[in-house]
């Protein structure tokens, strides 16, 4: 699954640069997360980054964005070229 940043987002800037797959970015109000793009953290950290320095509380699971392991890891070694 990817992660999504809602409403409650405050804009803070602090989890852009914890996101080691550069998912995150501003968007119109506030940041977003390209799905594409987020592996939850998979292949890099044991737990979501973003999430971890939040103090808001704002990044939930993408609800229309649902992906296991296996497939968060694929995506992990195709941003990072590895086979």
């Amino acid at each position: 699954m990817a992660l999504l940043i809602t409403d409650e987002c405050i804009n803070c800037d602090v989890c852009e640069p914890q996101c080691p797959n550069d998912a995150i970015s501003m968007g119109d109000e506030f940041y977003v997360i390209d799905p594409d793009r987020c592996t939850e953290c998979v292949g890099h950290h044991e737990e979501p980054q973003c999430k971890v320095v939040c103090p808001v509380e704002c990044i939930e699971l993408h609800p229309q964005w649902h992906e296991g392991q296996d497939a968060l890891m694929a995506k992990y070694r195709r941003l990072t070229g590895q086979p």
